[in-house]
């Protein structure tokens, strides 16, 4: 047996992690001694005391460090393990954009230039439903690979009209397409729109998608400075992105923003 001093210096944790470790019901001693207290540990604990450690390195719950200890299936450990490290890349992407986007915020900018442009009436190819902003991308991805599929020979810049109540309430009508010339089969999710006729305050973004919500708010405060009221969804057309170059400086998301201009140019 090894005392918890002797447990420590094999496993490189200290007592007081030790210590934790059993008030938690991750780690028993082999035995403790029932008039002084004492802890004393098993050589063949080290391998286990050594795994809770690195899994509470990468804060894996409680709960779910005493489920990869309990099961004797190496699927489920794995599973168990993939899944918080999924968890944790998710939520690396959301600190670097937020980092980005505090970066571009805390620079001095020059201001936007819109060019206000009128899209006429436009039949589309699209894929529509009603979404929330936490499973828009996911979304996305499924609708756009449809399109792909029912028209594999499409050319021009895909594109997406997102309803306000998206950025408002969470969740809203989403819209993405492809252009493509009438008449345009049914094919599963995919059918046949007419792209509403629009005036638009338009910018674009260029790289990737981590500080686009600064450009949506640069455009919008141009928007209200320049006494246009804004009316209907907004517009993206992706005129370069992932689906095109692995190269995210070259992305170019093209953001409109429809308006309805109060005084002649």
């Amino acid at each position: 047996m090894l005392t918890i001093g002797e447990f420590a210096q094999l496993t490189h944790l200290s007592i007081r992690t030790l210590r934790r470790y059993h008030e938690a019901g991750l780690l028993e001693p082999a035995r403790v001694d029932p008039s002084t207290g004492y802890r004393y540990y098993s050589p063949a604990q080290i391998p286990s005391a050594q795994v809770i450690h690195r899994l509470r390195e990468l804060d894996l719950p409680l709960a779910d460090v005493k489920a990869v200890l309990a099961t004797e299936s190496p699927g489920e450990r794995a599973s168990l393990v993939s899944d918080h490290l999924r968890r944790l890349e998710d939520q690396l992407a959301r600190t670097r954009a937020a980092v980005a986007s505090l970066q571009r915020l805390l620079q001095p900018t020059s201001g936007l230039s819109p060019e206000i442009r009128s899209e006429p009436a436009t039949s589309v190819a699209a894929v529509e439903g009603t979404v929330g902003t936490a499973e828009i991308l996911s979304w996305y991805a499924g609708a756009m690979a449809e399109l792909d599929a029912a028209l594999p020979a499409a050319t021009g810049a895909p594109g997406g009209l997102y309803a306000n109540e998206l950025f408002t309430e969470g969740h809203g009508h989403a819209l993405v397409y492809r252009p493509a010339p009438p008449p345009i089969p049914a094919i599963g999710r995919v059918h046949e729109v007419i792209r509403p006729a629009a005036e638009l305050a338009v910018v674009v973004h260029p790289g990737d998608h981590d500080t686009i919500g600064v450009t949506y708010g640069e455009l919008g405060r141009w928007v209200a400075t320049h006494a246009l009221a804004v009316a209907g969804p907004v517009r993206e057309r992706y005129m370069c992105g992932p689906r095109d170059t692995p190269d995210a400086t070259a992305w170019r998301t093209e953001i409109g923003w429809p308006v309805f201009r109060l005084a002649p140019p």
